[in-house]
């Protein structure tokens, strides 16, 4: 049997093998017609920015802002015409151009004024990035506040810590939820590092010295008595005009920007991975301490109808193992030759989008797992007293150390727990009839040591101080 795909299949990417960030604010927010848009946006607020400074009619850049957001371009013939010169601006700007003659053809003459391919595709890549981790903050904020909620909530539920797989000692699911929090405002407050400070204009010229843009400028206003200065003003009239940030240097090869924007998608989705993996564990059948919100028909399996699969955890955690190994392709672009790279600057730009919506795919994601999050603390509760008590042996070595020595304690605890394994009784039991013991604690103390919900630790505490936002608390 063959098939044939028609031309509509291979120009649309629906999200299908993609289905963390499919129907998400993101896909939208950086989709290729959102990249044409920022990209006519940096033309106009160029133009813009040359009219405040005399070097464009300001009739021209009104002209030129007016077609940039309401021309109409074939995403698809630009896509096809990028073939030709290696990147998507050649072909945007022929075809921009042409809309603007015919509205007005003198207006037409100032599009792109000494301006380059990489000034324009870079400037219109910040802008899409600035949109889409608004959005990624936004989630952020939201997931951010479900978790404090569960952390107050269950501030004091004991529940089996967990090293290596196997029980540890009790921990509180107050306390994991404030650590899962901890992740995610860390994630947040990167995220608005580089939105504030990280997101530049690019403006440099065809080899970073604004040679083409000085001299238009010499050119179409000679009387211009700061002429010095020139490339300086017209960076921060670009960059107010953008609403990013005024680089010190163009960064046409100093790819700074795109390796701080990897570095901080990449801890983003590792931090949400984090609470997907644990919610995957937590929910196990044999453990069953949480589930996923239940919506009718989602998670269900195609050939085991009696499954409820956490598709939340598992889509956010897909997109936690992606993005970092993609982040690492835009940080290698520092490795940049020369004044313009030929590979290397083409080769970030699907990074780039793939690091932005599978990133704004799993913010999005955890909202809604967060909010809908199910805590069954009873289950939490049977699962600590699986091992009668064991989960508290540290606790009653450092009680008995000081009584039988520290290496004397520590044999009496193993044997003790070995025997409880094996007989099925609660080790404080076994503990009571130990005859090293007799007449140095009493049982009911020794019972008492062995209740779970008496050894937390601080766990209340750093619950609270998280949830106030202190630092410093473990200190």
């Amino acid at each position: 049997m063959t098939w044939e795909l028609s031309d509509r299949d291979v120009q649309v990417d629906a999200g299908l093998l993609s289905p963390v960030r499919a129907g998400t604010p993101v896909e939208a927010a950086v989709s290729d017609r959102a990249w044409l848009a920022a990209m006519l946006a940096a033309e106009a607020a160029l133009a813009r920015a040359q009219a405040r400074l005399g070097v464009v009619p300001s009739a021209a850049a009104e002209v030129i802002s007016a077609v940039a957001r309401n021309g109409e371009l074939d995403v698809r013939q630009l896509a096809l015409a990028a073939r030709e010169t290696a990147n998507p601006i050649v072909g945007l700007v022929r075809a921009f151009t042409g809309l603007v003659a015919e509205v007005d053809p003198v207006a037409a003459e100032y599009v792109h004024r000494g301006s380059t391919s990489q000034d324009v595709f870079d400037t219109g890549a910040m802008l899409v990035a600035a949109h889409a981790l608004d959005l990624m903050r936004a989630d952020l904020r939201s997931v951010s506040e479900e978790l404090g909620r569960h952390a107050a909530a269950h501030r004091d539920t004991v529940m089996a810590g967990r090293t290596l797989a196997l029980h540890a000692v009790p921990t509180t699911f107050g306390l994991k939820a404030a650590g899962w929090r901890e992740l995610v405002l860390a994630a947040e407050d990167r995220l608005g590092r580089v939105r504030r400070e990280g997101l530049p204009i690019s403006l440099g010229g065809a080899a970073g010295t604004l040679a083409g843009y000085l001299e238009f400028a010499r050119v179409d206003n000679p009387a211009d008595s700061e002429r010095g200065t020139y490339h300086a003003r017209l960076a921060r009239e670009f960059a107010a005009e953008t609403g990013l940030v005024c680089p010190r240097l163009p960064w046409h090869t100093l790819r700074t920007p795109m390796a701080d924007l990897a570095a901080a998608l990449a801890f983003t989705a590792g931090a949400l991975g984090k609470f997907a993996v644990d919610v995957q564990i937590l929910t196990r059948t044999e453990v069953g301490e949480v589930t996923e919100p239940a919506v009718a028909g989602r998670g269900s399996s195609s050939a085991m109808p009696h499954k409820r699969n956490p598709v939340l955890a598992t889509m956010i955690r897909s997109a936690a193992l992606q993005v970092p190994v993609l982040a690492a392709g835009l940080t290698q672009s520092l490795v940049s030759e020369d004044e313009r790279s030929g590979g290397g600057w083409q080769a970030e730009w699907q990074l780039l989008r793939e690091c932005l919506r599978l990133a704004g795919g799993a913010t999005h994601t955890a909202v809604e797992l967060a909010a809908g999050l199910e805590v069954h603390a009873d289950r939490m509760r049977a699962n600590v007293d699986l091992t009668g008590g064991q989960l508290v042996s540290e606790r009653i070595a450092a009680v008995l150390a000081p009584l039988l020595g520290k290496a004397a304690a520590k044999r009496l605890l193993s044997e003790a727990s070995d025997e409880a394994r094996k007989a099925g009784l609660p080790l404080g039991d076994v503990l009571a009839d130990a005859a090293e013991l007799k007449g140095l604690v009493p049982p009911e103390e020794l019972r008492d040591l062995c209740d779970p919900e008496r050894y937390t630790g601080a766990a209340g505490a750093l619950v609270d101080g998280a949830l106030r936002d202190v630092p410093g608390a473990v200190g």
